[in-house]
C-alpha cells in the first residue's frame, strides 16, 4: 500500500486523494478476500471529526494567515535593504546579512517555499552585482530559507507537536499508562530554539571562515554613501518584526497563550505591520485571505488522508510489523531511530514535510516512544533532518524554489555545489543533537520545572 502511495505520487496526483483514494481501494480490496476488517471503517468519522474539533490546529490557518501578509508587507525587502547598509564594507557583510534576515523571517513567517522565493527574488541579484560567487550565494540564500523548518514559531512544528503528542499519548496507552504525560507545541517551540540557534551560528562562522580565506568569494561591498540615520533605519526596519516575534514566541513560552492564540495575535500583528507600511488595499487583502484559504485547505485535506490511510494501515497489521521490524534492528533504540531517520530523509526527496509528518510519524512515532525515545528531542531531531532533506541534491524542494526564481546566470549545478557546505553544517547539528539530546529537552525541562 506505501509504495502503491509513491508511485501515485510520482505521477503528480494530489497528495490528500492519493492517500485517501489509494487507502480506501486496499479497504475495499481487502475486505472482499477477506483480509481487512471493515468495521475499523466505522472509526474513520471520530477521526475526522477528532481533526475539525482540534483546537491546537486552529494554529495552522492563522501562522499562515501572519506569514503571507508579512510576506505581502515588504518586511523583507526593508530588512534587507537595512541590514544590508548596516554591515556596509564590511568582507561578507552581504552574506551576514543574508542569513540575519533568514533568521527574522523564519521567526515570522515560518514558510519555507516563501522565504526562498522572496530571499532569492531580493538578495540574489544584489549579491550576483556585487561579484559574489553564484555557488555560494544560492546556498547562503537556500540554507537561509530552510530555517522556517526549525526556528519558532513554525507551522511545521505546530504540526509536528501535534502528531507527537498524539503518538506520545497512544505510546503510553500501549504500555499500560492510563495517566499519559503529555507533550505540547510549546514544548517543541522552546526545544528548537537552541539548535536552531547553534544552525543560524554555524552559518555565520562558516561565511566567516569564507570571508577569511577566500575573499574574492565574498569581496567587500564600496563605502555606502546612504548613512545618514543608520541607527533610526535601523531601528525602524528591525523593531517591527522582532516585535512580532517576541509577542507570539514569548507568550507561547511564557505560558502566558496557547499556540492558537499566540497565532491569532501574530495575525493581527501581521496585518498591522502591513497597513503601517501602506501595502493593505484591497487587492492585498485579497491575495492574503485567498492564499491563506488555499495553503489551509491544502493542509487539513492531506490531514484526512493521511488519517485515512494510517487507519487502513494498522487494519492490515502494519504498524505491527514496523514494531518487529525496528525493535530487532542492531543497535537498539540508536538502531531503530538512525534507520527511521534515513528513511524520513529519502522521504524527503518525494514528498513534503506535511505528508511525513501526516503518514511517517504517526506510524513509527508511538514505537520510538515506546523504545523510551524523548519525544521533544525527537520532534527536533525529525525536523532539522527533514530540513536537511529539503536541501539535499538533486531533489531538495528549497533548490527547486530558487531555481525557478535564479536567473540564467546561475546554473543548477552552481546552486547543488553552494548547497554542500550547509548540508555539512546541519548534518553535524544533527549528530551534536543526537549525541546531546540536552540540547533539546534542557529549555522545555526548565521551562515546565
Amino acid at each position: 500500500m506505501f509504495l502503491v502511495v509513491i508511485a501515485v505520487l510520482m505521477t503528480g496526483y494530489p497528495v490528500a486523494f492519493t492517500l485517501a483514494g489509494v487507502s480506501l481501494a486496499f479497504a475495499f480490496l481487502g475486505n472482499f478476500t477477506d483480509g481487512f476488517d471493515s468495521s475499523l471503517m466505522h472509526a474513520l468519522p471520530s477521526r475526522i471529526f477528532g481533526i475539525m474539533n482540534n483546537e491546537t490546529l486552529v494554529a495552522v490557518p492563522l501562522f499562515v494567515f501572519m506569514g503571507v501578509t508579512l510576506e505581502r508587507s515588504k518586511i523583507a525587502e526593508n530588512l534587507l535593504d537595512t541590514m544590508t547598509q548596516l554591515f556596509g564594507s564590511m568582507r561578507g557583510g552581504l552574506g551576514y546579512s543574508v542569513v540575519i534576515v533568514g533568521l527574522l523571517l523564519a521567526a515570522s513567517t515560518g514558510i519555507v517555499g516563501a522565504t526562498v522565493v522572496t530571499m532569492g527574488l531580493l538578495s540574489l541579484p544584489t549579491m550576483l552585482k556585487r561579484n559574489y560567487d553564484p555557488a555560494l550565494s544560492s546556498g547562503i540564500i537556500c540554507a537561509s530559507g530552510t530555517l522556517g523548518q526549525i526556528i519558532p514559531p513554525s507551522i511545521i512544528l505546530v504540526l509536528l507537536g501535534d502528531v507527537i503528542s498524539s503518538a506520545y499519548q497512544q505510546a503510553q496507552l500501549d504500555q499500560g499508562i492510563f495517566s499519559p504525560d503529555t507533550v505540547t507545541v510549546s514544548d517543541l517551540f522552546a526545544g528548537a530554539i537552541l539548535p536552531g540557534t547553534m544552525l543560524v551560528g554555524f552559518y555565520i562562522l562558516y561565511l566567516i571562515y569564507i570571508a577569511l580565506t577566500k575573499p574574492l568569494l565574498m569581496p567587500a561591498a564600496p563605502a555606502s554613501t546612504k548613512q545618514t540615520n543608520l541607527l533610526y533605519e535601523c531601528v525602524r526596519a528591525l523593531f517591527p518584526p522582532i516585535a512580532l516575534i517576541v509577542a507570539v514566541l514569548g507568550s507561547i513560552i511564557g505560558g502566558l497563550a496557547t499556540p492558537t492564540e499566540a497565532a491569532s495575535v501574530g495575525a493581527v500583528g501581521a496585518l498591522l505591520l502591513a497597513f503601517i507600511n501602506r501595502q493593505l488595499d484591497l487587492a492585498c487583502i485579497q491575495h492574503i485571505i485567498r492564499s491563506s484559504v488555499r495553503v489551509t485547505c491544502m493542509v487539513f485535506a492531506i490531514f484526512i488522508g493521511a488519517s485515512i490511510f494510517s487507519l487502513v494501515f494498522r487494519g492490515y497489521g502494519g504498524d505491527d510489523a514496523i514494531h518487529a521490524f525496528l525493535t530487532q534492528l542492531p543497535g537498539g533504540v540508536f538502531g531503530a531511530v538512525a534507520t527511521v531517520m534515513l528513511v524520513m530523509f529519502l522521504l524527503g526527496f518525494v514528498l513534503d514535510f506535511i505528508e511525513i509528518t501526516f503518514v511517517v510519524v504517526p506510524i513509527v512515532g508511538p514505537i520510538l516512544l515506546m523504545m523510551g525515545v524523548d519525544p521533544v528531542w525527537l520532534g527536533i531531531m525529525i525536523a532539522i533532518n527533514l530540513q536537511t532533506s529539503f536541501l539535499t541534491p538533486p531533489f531538495g524542494f528549497a533548490l527547486f524554489y530558487l531555481r525557478g526564481v535564479a536567473s540564467k546566470i546561475v546554473t543548477t549545478r552552481q546552486i547543488y555545489k553552494g548547497v554542500l557546505p550547509f548540508i555539512v553544517i546541519q548534518l553535524v547539528v544533527l549528530g551534536c543533537l543526537a549525541k546531546w539530546p540536552e540540547l533539546a529537552t534542557w529549555l522545555p525541562e526548565k521551562l515546565n520545572s
